[in-house]
């Protein structure tokens, strides 16, 4: 890749990605529009990585509080808030997680299109704007259980297909199942932490297995 492709593409990972709209499609359609060679799967990870780095950094005190109370959970077998928002973010992690592993091939060959990030980004938007309208926005994180987290997470999993936001789709849900826009973006950036970096060790394991030099300069 030119050094100008990955600036260009990671100045738009930074500015889209704490949108309600899909960075993933951001990063696909330069290549698209300008002709350049479709960076990849392993590229796009990598600048998620990066901007994951800000969310912790934005969201580090609500991340070690959780982290700690979901640690202390399990040796003192005490539930705490934070031991339960630590079990959501798990619970809504793994319906996307176990999609992309399964998944992931597919998703690389058949949906990296204009016309799937163009479909994808309209009817998803469309479903957004639908739930922030009537959702009832009473709910705040501490009434956040299982079953919600889950919920949230198989609309997490939609997400993999380009042109459907991540942070979109977990807020269109949040949404519709009662929460308030605060709790809804909340659970949101904190459920986009243990994917990406799960995606983003899975893809860094790949890589190494490569030696694929060429794609190593362009992530680093």
């Amino acid at each position: 890749m030119e050094w100008l492709h990955v600036l260009i593409l990671s100045l738009t990972q930074g500015i889209t990605e704490f949108l309600p709209v899909s960075s993933s499609a951001h990063l696909i359609l330069p290549s698209q529009l300008l002709g350049w060679p479709d960076q990849g799967l392993a590229f796009d990870v990598a600048v998620h990585v990066g901007t994951l780095l800000a969310v912790i950094l934005a969201f580090r005190h609500e991340v070690l509080a959780t982290a700690t109370g979901w640690t202390r959970h399990l040796i003192t077998r005490q539930p705490s808030a934070e031991s339960r928002l630590g079990w959501a973010i798990i619970i809504g992690t793994l319906p996307a997680a176990l999609a992309g592993l399964l998944l992931e091939d597919a998703i690389e060959q058949y949906t990296r299109s204009a016309l799937v990030i163009a479909s994808s980004t309209i009817v998803f938007g469309l479903v957004l704007w639908w739930a922030d309208a009537k959702g009832q926005r009473v709910k705040e994180m501490d009434r956040l259980g299982w079953s919600s987290a889950l919920l949230i997470g198989l609309a997490q999993a939609l997400a993999l297909i380009p042109g459907t936001s991540r942070s979109g789709i977990t807020m269109t849900a949040a949404l519709l199942l009662g929460f308030t826009r605060q709790a809804a973006a909340r659970f949101s950036f904190l459920l986009s932490i243990p994917l990406i970096l799960a995606a983003g060790g899975l893809k860094t394991v790949e890589l190494i297995q490569a030696g694929t030099d060429a794609q190593w300069v362009d992530i680093a």
